[in-house]
């Protein structure tokens, strides 16, 4: 019964990790879909339903701008500019989000806006966040009891400490990205029931998409030419991640495994010294297996 348990858990968050892959930022290619069925965690919403929804946004402010009159000049420059709502890279707008989310009975949060600040919510007791910088979107959501960052950009879903994720956040923001809370009752999804159950560590940070087919060549090449190949294809234009953004990023990762290493221990002492003071008669008792999303 265990195995099949495993293997169940192993296919769920393979599905999450399969739906981070579909999305690159480089192409803009429907992180917006991918982001709301990382959010929802199904194939909710088609490229095709998302372009309804910008298409019914984009008539409905044309009816707002004839309402000027159709012979204006405000008018007539307004037919001719793009939509704000979806261009042909597959990107699409909050708007867009919003009303996709608004069927499911669920509204977005402007996070640091005065009104949800005065609240004094600790991030750790909401349910998801939506992340948007420029024109790509990723979601941060709660699944069981812990915390998943499921960026696209990413091989797989990273684990968030609840230590971490404040941070986490204050740090996106810092580098640019709109927050948006994810208010109201998220549909039911297997990953969030079996997550209920277990808890799952990871050893290592999902690489970026690309980056391992790039370490791989990298790897292959003689010194001189991986130097050349450097120098020809990414010459430093100053558009590139800073080298101190990166350590700065990887050094919070670090601390932030080190307190969830530090959370287990503490754990694993005080039920120890709580079984110490039973004696035997609660010896037989198991403890819940903690898992390593590798192991799974």
């Amino acid at each position: 019964m265990e195995s099949i348990f495993h293997e169940r858990l192993l296919q769920v968050l393979g599905s999450v990790r399969g739906a981070a892959l579909s999305c690159s930022l480089q192409e803009g290619s429907l992180c917006a879909q991918h982001c709301l069925n990382n959010l929802l965690q199904g194939e909710y919403f088609s490229p095709v339903e998302l372009s309804s929804i910008a298409q019914q946004l984009d008539e409905e402010e044309r009816m707002r701008m004839a309402e000027g009159g159709v012979s204006s000049e405000e008018y007539r420059t307004f037919l001719q500019q793009p939509s704000v709502n979806m261009d042909d890279s597959g990107f699409f707008s909050i708007q867009v989000i919003s009303n996709a989310l608004k069927v499911w009975g669920l509204e977005l949060v402007l996070f640091n806006s005065p009104e949800y600040q005065r609240l004094g919510i600790d991030p750790i007791n909401e349910k998801s966040f939506i992340c948007n910088y420029k024109e790509h979107w990723f979601t941060v959501r709660k699944l069981g009891k812990q915390w998943f960052n499921l960026n696209s950009l990413l091989m797989g879903p990273e684990l968030i400490s609840d230590t971490y994720l404040a941070l986490f956040l204050a740090q996106l923001q810092q580098e640019g990205y709109s927050i948006f809370v994810v208010k109201g009752d998220l549909p039911d999804c297997e990953a969030d029931q079996l997550l209920q159950m277990i808890r799952v560590q990871q050893i290592q940070r999902p690489k970026l998409i690309g980056e391992e087919t790039a370490q791989s060549r990298d790897q292959r090449l003689p010194r001189s030419d991986m130097d050349q190949a450097i120098d020809v294809n990414h010459p430093f234009d100053g558009t590139g991640m800073l080298d101190e953004d990166e350590e700065n990023f990887q050094k919070a990762l670090a601390l932030s495994r080190q307190e969830m290493d530090m959370e287990d221990e503490e754990a694993d002492l005080r039920r120890a010294i709580q079984l110490s003071m039973q004696g035997n008669s609660n010896s037989s008792k198991i403890r819940p297996k903690t898992y390593t999303i590798s192991q799974l």
